[in-house]
């Protein structure tokens, strides 16, 4: 076999790959991902860590006006140590984690009940067939010779 029919089988089985139903799903499913990604990241740096933020400027006498990167700690020696974002991350990841968790719950309940379903539902035994026409003929003449 050639170079060009090795190159021809190569991209033959990598059309049979790429294109597969489960690969294509989970193509979709990363993209989603993402952009599920992006929208929990918007929601926890505008919405979960101004609220945050004000408590722990509140708490500590900081001004809450200046949003997430005003969380930090200044040790003795003058160091600043900047924990907002991290507290950010933490929060992200737990909100993704619940989600995660809950959908998945969810879908492996569904697969669960389904299961079930299908279980709880035996299969009818199919019916007898019908007697041919020679069997009833003898069926006939058995009985006539038992009278």
């Amino acid at each position: 076999m050639g170079i060009k029919g090795k190159a021809t089988s190569l991209i033959e089985e990598f059309k049979a790959f790429a294109f597969k139903g489960n690969i294509v799903d989970m193509a979709i499913g990363v993209i989603i991902g993402g952009a599920f990604g992006k929208i929990v990241t918007s929601f926890v740096n505008d919405i979960v860590m101004p609220g945050v933020t004000a408590i722990i400027a509140m708490a500590g006498g900081k001004d809450a006006g200046e949003g997430l990167k005003s969380l930090s700690y200044t040790t003795a020696a003058g160091v600043e140590i900047p924990y907002g974002n991290f507290i950010g991350g933490i929060v992200d990841f737990l909100i993704v984690a619940i989600v995660v968790f809950l959908v998945m719950k969810k879908f492996l309940g569904f697969m669960q009940n389904m299961r079930k379903q299908e279980a709880a539902v035996p299969a009818e035994p199919p019916a007898p067939p019908e007697p041919s026409a020679e069997e009833k003929l003898l069926t006939e003449i058995r009985d006539l010779l038992k009278k």
